[in-house]
Order: C-alpha cells, then sequence, then structure tokens
C-alpha cells in the first residue's frame, strides 16, 4: 500500500450505512426497540414464502438464473408496470432484474455517467446515491428539501442545471422525508429533463407505500418514456427484504447499458426468490389496499405517539418512516441526540444529518420508522413519552 493513502476513498465515507451499524448495535447493547434501520420485524405473505420453498424443492433458479432475471419475473414485472401505472414494457428487451435496488442505483450510474458529469439529486440523500456517483466519478448536486413541507424548489431546480448536468436522480416517495412528488411537480421537472437533454434515474421501491396523494411514475409523463431509468424493488412492497430483489425497466439501449455495468457487480442473485417475487407482483388488488392501509394506520399510530411525547412531527405521505424535529426538548444535535437516546430511553433512531451534504441543514431532524408490530410501537412510544412526563 502507498504510503499515506487513505483505505478509504474520503468521497464515499460519512454517510448513513456506518451511523445504522452504529445504532444497530447501540440498540443490542442496550436492549433498546430499534426504530432506526427500515425492516419489518415480521415477514410478508405466506403464500410469497412458500411460491421461494416450491422453487428451492423444485430446483429452480438454484444454479445461475439467466442474467436479465428468470423470464417469470421479467414478465410479471412488466405486467405490473401495465396494470398499476398503465406503461408498456417488453420484458425481453426492457426489464433488467438486479440484486435489489440499490444494485440498479449503483448499476446505473456506473452506466449512464462519466466522469465529471454532474448528477442532481434531491437532499437529504438515500445513503447509497452520494456513494454510488461518487463510484461513477461524477459530481452530485444537491438540491435540498426543507422543513416543514420538503417540497423541491423548482427555480432552484432550474439554476442548478450547467452543460456539464448529465442526470437528475428522484426518489418518490422520498425516504426519508415521506415527500410524495405531485403530478404538477414531476411535470416541471419533466419539462426540464426534455429542455435540456437529460437523463433521469427515479428510485420507486415505495410506489405502493403512498397515503396521500398518488404515486405518478415519471416515465409516465410526455417525452419521459425514452429518457427514464425506473427502479423498484420488491423488498419494501413485500416485507422480504432480505431477498434482495429488485429490477429496473427502461428503453432497450438504456436497460441494456445498465445490465453491461451491473454483469461486474453481481452478475446474477436470488435465483429461487426470483419465481417467489413473480407471484408476489400477480397478488390481487386487496393485498396492495390492505398493506398500504395497514402501514397508514402504524403511521399514525407512532406519529402521534411522538407527537404526545413532544417531538415536532413531519406526518409523511408515503415511505415507512416519520422525520421528527428535537427541537421542542432544547435539543439541536440529532447525532449526539441518537447516541444518547438508547441509554437514557430504550429506543432506537437516526439522526437525518447523515442524509446530508451539509449537516447542518438537517441537523435536528431524526428519523424512526413504523414498519414494526403494533406491540413495538406502542412499547416504544410508551418509553419516550414516560421520559418526556
Amino acid at each position: 500500500m502507498t504510503q499515506g493513502r487513505p483505505l478509504l476513498n474520503r468521497r464515499l465515507d460519512g454517510f448513513g450505512t456506518t451511523i445504522f451499524a452504529e445504532m444497530s448495535a447501540l440498540a443490542v447493547r442496550t436492549g433498546s426497540i430499534n426504530l432506526g434501520q427500515g425492516f419489518p420485524d415480521t415477514d410478508g405473505p405466506e403464500e410469497v414464502r412458500e411460491a421461494a420453498v416450491r422453487a428451492l424443492r423444485e430446483g429452480k433458479g438454484n444454479q445461475y438464473p439467466p442474467g436479465p432475471g428468470v423470464p417469470e419475473l421479467r414478465t410479471a414485472i412488466a405486467d405490473h408496470q401495465r396494470r398499476f401505472h398503465g406503461l408498456a414494457v417488453d420484458p425481453d428487451t426492457e426489464v433488467l432484474v438486479t440484486a435489489g435496488a440499490t444494485e440498479a442505483i449503483a448499476a446505473a450510474m456506473l452506466a449512464l455517467l462519466e466522469p465529471g458529469d454532474e448528477v442532481i439529486a434531491f437532499e437529504p440523500f438515500y445513503d447509497s446515491y452520494a456513494a454510488c456517483i461518487a463510484m461513477a466519478g461524477a459530481q452530485r448536486v444537491p438540491l435540498t428539501l426543507r422543513a416543514p413541507a420538503f417540497r423541491p424548489d423548482l427555480d432552484e431546480l432550474r439554476s442548478k442545471i450547467t452543460p456539464r448536468t448529465r442526470l437528475l436522480l428522484l426518489n418518490t416517495p422520498h425516504n426519508p422525508t415521506g415527500t410524495v412528488l405531485t403530478r404538477e411537480e414531476l411535470t416541471a421537472i419533466a419539462e426540464l429533463a426534455v429542455a435540456h437533454d437529460l437523463l433521469v434515474v427515479t428510485d420507486e421501491v415505495y410506489e405502493h407505500l403512498v397515503f396521500e396523494g398518488e404515486h405518478i411514475p415519471m416515465a409516465s409523463l410526455p417525452g419521459m418514456r425514452e429518457r427514464t431509468v425506473t427502479i423498484s424493488s420488491a423488498g419494501k412492497s413485500f416485507s422480504y427484504t432480505g431477498w434482495k430483489v429488485g429490477w429496473v425497466t427502461a428503453p432497450a439501449p438504456l436497460v441494456t447499458a445498465v445490465r453491461t455495468a451491473k454483469q461486474y457487480l453481481t452478475y446474477v442473485s436470488a435465483g429461487p426468490f426470483q419465481y417467489a417475487i413473480a407471484e408476489a407482483l400477480r397478488l390481487p388488488d386487496t393485498y396492495f389496499d390492505t398493506f398500504r392501509a395497514d402501514l397508514r394506520r402504524k403511521r399514525d399510530l407512532l406519529a402521534d405517539g411522538l407527537r404526545a411525547a413532544g417531538f415536532e412531527v413531519h406526518r409523511p405521505q408515503g415511505t415507512y418512516f416519520i422525520t421528527t424535529d428535537i427541537s421542542p426538548f432544547g435539543e439541536t444535535d440529532a447525532l449526539a441526540f441518537c447516541r444518547a437516546l438508547p441509554e437514557r430511553h430504550g429506543v432506537v433512531a437516526v439522526p437525518n444529518s447523515v442524509f446530508y451534504d451539509d449537516p447542518e441543514a438537517g441537523r435536528s431532524l431524526v428519523r424512526f420508522t413504523f414498519c414494526k408490530r403494533d406491540e413495538v410501537l406502542r412499547e416504544a412510544v410508551g418509553r419516550l413519552r414516560r421520559a418526556a412526563s
């Protein structure tokens, strides 16, 4: 190793992954309720799990599956896009199965960016965005969503587009703020993309977790089908986050480009689970409606409890995260607050500041997840309310 060379490229340091590990370790050490990391504490539909078991027993996917994904899943993804969004997608040329949405994002950035390109993304970022942009040698340009509304300033967005801007990276519903972009906002963004000939990569993993408003895929808007890479995954919609089944839908040339990069990441993954998710995507509307209603109820349970405990609560329109402000407690440092919270009150959360380029922008904001059992949420709220009384 060259003397003095850093072990970690600093462009990749300082984001959420390390704080998740720290908070999870604190939860274990203190016996705290972990509302920091966003994964359910119950499995998804039994019939989906049984479909995975059946695939294993029948030898489906136990060896390398096809590089683009098994045909059954690619067809199910295309059918899903038509069923829910009215989008016609060719399963043979316009669908790519990935190891979760995170790999899809990485492959898209590596495939579509050149060193020196600029990428505009909404801040606070999902933590992999900054790292993936950096790995591609590109430059992230944040457009900050500011409390309490967390809406994009479209004039500011317009001002950030330069001759070096190559791509817009959007996330709706947005993690961690829970913002769902409106048709008017998306239309204005689409018009900018067309006018400046920009590519758009949209992270839509929370597409079925919208509580207010509606999910509108960017690819469905005029002029966007040919320039949009749409990313989603099974983990959030079916509560099997450990299976890591994601996908890309886009015009064939863009899918080919993303696949070219993806083959050097995992090549293939999750063989038997692909067959199970193909069945999951065909579940009846009642599944998706009940799932969404259940999470809306959990959101309200936790939001009301946090407000009663003294937090300023920004009730999300989607996702399964709630952003709160700790200023009412006279606190201003969310990182210090979250590090102390497990010892003081037996609850774990994460500071939003780790999702910003400028930590000051989210300095007093803290994120909680509500994708947990009701009794867990009630106990967490009880602990926090007892501490506040």
